[in-house]
């Protein structure tokens, strides 16, 4: 094939070829350091490159048709010209797993934003203490409950991809006002509308096989969170509040997680400790929110960094106390012992200083902060495991034996 190959450059072409080395020095400096694209006379391209450092070969390219490139090396006394076939990207990168992640997978990664699992932490931490609170009674195993933590960490992760998605597809337009999130996939186009429901589609049956898992009493609690989910994130063109929507849907795990385990829910903790988790919520996606303040105020989108203006930090403060002290009832409901107030005084602590030292006309600063707070749930979900381990311990003892486990069957597939 080489000797084909040469032989088709008649003895004038290839005089022309090495003529190049007859270049004044100005122009060759300038010619040689750049990249040139040319088509040879088979009509294929070929970048040429061509060095100062090493002018002994000349190299053309090999004829041959396969998807590879092709080189063959002619060595003389003449600068060296390389001559490379150009290849579609496309061609290359199809090849590889990078190509597949990229273009079929990290879009879909980036819409439901696990990429960023501080939203699952968000969303799960309030399943978890709920989790821990109906345990207390000793009414069930242990492995029943860590059956459950784990089954409502799937959950909080398929619901939380859900609940972008379906924010994502409400606020295309307005995303790509925000510099934030106008990269979003649903905003580049990397995702197109029919993808990005078809992707909810699939994320929201995986949730409902979660859902179904549970009794009978829990599954009617977790379906009637639908119209929270759906509409939350209009919230913001309608209400001055609209993190007060998001805190009453990211938590209702503190009921779910609950009614999982007792088959009901005891209004004297729960409701407390989802009242606490709400104002919690109203807390840190207020200083998350304080990022796109600018923007949000230029396209007329609503939120607690805006209605609270300068008065932002007395407001958060209002709504930690608040959240304290609901914390603090649902801990005295369920006979808690004095490591569980330990940890809100923990909470107090770390959320207080977070407000004191909030820099809200920093977006870093804020970011920094908002993705502090998953520290926050795992303070209170300790304080509750140490608060509440003497009185699971009694509770296990007597209850031993004679656990019901009708509780955690499924409602459908039992």
């Amino acid at each position: 094939m080489l000797n084909g190959t040469i032989k088709t450059y008649n003895i004038i072409q290839m005089k022309k070829l090495l003529q190049l080395k007859s270049l004044n020095t100005s122009f060759q400096r300038q010619f040689l350091n750049t990249p040139i694209i040319r088509s040879c006379m088979c009509q294929q391209v070929f970048i040429l490159n061509q060095r100062l450092d090493n002018l002994y070969n000349v190299r053309v390219h090999s004829t041959q048709s396969d998807q590879h490139r092709q080189k063959v090396v002619i060595e003389t006394s003449e600068p060296k010209i390389v001559y490379d076939k150009v290849l579609p990207d496309k061609l290359i990168d199809e090849r590889t797993l990078s190509y597949l992640w990229k273009r079929k997978v990290d879009p879909y990664v980036k819409l439901a934003r696990w990429d960023r699992p501080i939203g699952v932490y968000l969303l799960y931490w309030p399943c978890s203490w709920a989790i821990a609170l109906g345990s207390i009674p000793g009414t069930v195993p242990l492995q029943t409950s860590l059956q459950m933590a784990g089954l409502f960490l799937i959950g909080a992760g398929l619901m939380r991809g859900a609940g972008c998605t379906i924010n994502d597809m409400w606020d295309k337009d307005v995303d790509r006002q925000v510099e934030r999130t106008k990269d979003r996939p649903l905003v580049s186009g990397a995702i197109s509308d029919k993808q990005a429901l078809a992707f909810l589609g699939a994320q929201l049956t995986l949730a409902l096989g979660v859902l179904l898992q549970l009794n009978c009493y829990s599954v009617l609690l977790g379906a009637s969170s639908m119209l929270l989910v759906v509409t939350y994130p209009l919230a913001k063109r309608f209400t001055n509040y609209p993190q007060i929507f998001l805190g009453a849907t990211f938590n209702w795990g503190a009921l779910l997680g609950y009614s999982a385990i007792q088959g009901n829910i005891n209004p004297a903790i729960c409701l407390p400790m989802y009242i606490g988790a709400l104002a919690w919520t109203v807390v840190y996606d207020t200083i998350y929110a304080h990022q796109d303040k600018d923007d949000d105020a230029r396209i007329g989108m609503k939120s607690t960094a805006l209605t609270f203006g300068e008065h932002t930090k007395p407001a958060l403060t209002a709504a930690l106390l608040t959240s304290v002290t609901c914390f603090a009832s649902a801990g005295y409901a369920a006979g808690l012992d004095v490591g569980y107030y330990g940890a809100l005084l923990a909470y107090l602590a770390h959320a207080g200083r977070q407000i004191y030292t909030l820099n809200v006309d920093n977006p870093n600063d804020c970011a920094e902060k908002f993705k502090s707070n998953s520290m926050v749930g795992l303070i209170i979900l300790l304080g509750i495991i140490g608060g509440g381990y003497r009185q699971y311990s009694m509770n296990r003892d007597k209850n031993r034996g004679k656990e019901d486990l009708s509780i955690k069957k499924s409602c459908v597939f039992s």
